[in-house]
C-alpha cells in the first residue's frame, strides 16, 4: 500500500497535498482498494465553500457508493473532469491523475490537525 510521506490524512481516508493557498484532495490507496473499482464520482459542489468535515461528493464503486469529506474548509475551485470519463484513474493512480477536487484554503492551520503519513499507515495497520 503507498502512503506518500508529503501528504495529511484524515480518518475517513481522504488525502490533501497543499500547495500554497490551493490543494489537491483525493481517496487515498487505501480507501480506492477497500472500494473496488470506481465506476463514476459526483461533485457537484463547484464554486462552493465547505466546511471542514462536511460532505463534497460521492464515489461509486461496484459494490457501494461512498461520501467523500472536506479535509479542511475552503472553496471548490475544480473538479478533475478526466474521471467523467475515467473515473478508474483513482484506482490505478490514487495520488497522481486520480486527484478529485482542487481547493482554496480558507484556514490552512486545520492541516495541523490532520494524519501524518506515519499516523495513517498505524491507522489502516490497526
Amino acid at each position: 500500500m503507498n502512503i506518500p510521506e508529503n501528504l495529511k490524512y484524515t480518518d475517513n481516508h481522504e488525502w490533501i497535498r497543499i500547495e500554497g493557498e490551493e490543494a489537491f484532495v483525493g481517496i487515498t490507496d487505501f480507501a480506492q482498494g477497500e472500494l473496488g473499482d470506481i465506476v463514476f464520482v459526483e461533485v457537484e459542489t463547484v464554486g462552493e465553500e465547505i466546511e471542514k468535515g462536511e460532505a463534497f461528493g460521492t464515489i461509486e464503486a461496484v459494490k457501494t457508493v461512498s461520501d467523500m469529506y472536506m479535509p479542511v474548509s475552503g472553496e471548490v475551485l475544480e473538479f478533475n473532469t478526466k474521471l467523467e470519463d475515467t473515473p478508474e484513474l483513482i484506482n490505478s493512480d490514487p495520488y497522481g491523475e486520480g486527484w478529485i477536487i482542487k481547493i482554496s484554503l480558507k484556514d490552512s492551520s486545520e492541516a495541523d490537525d490532520l494524519l501524518s503519513h506515519t499516523d495513517y499507515e498505524a491507522k489502516v495497520n490497526s
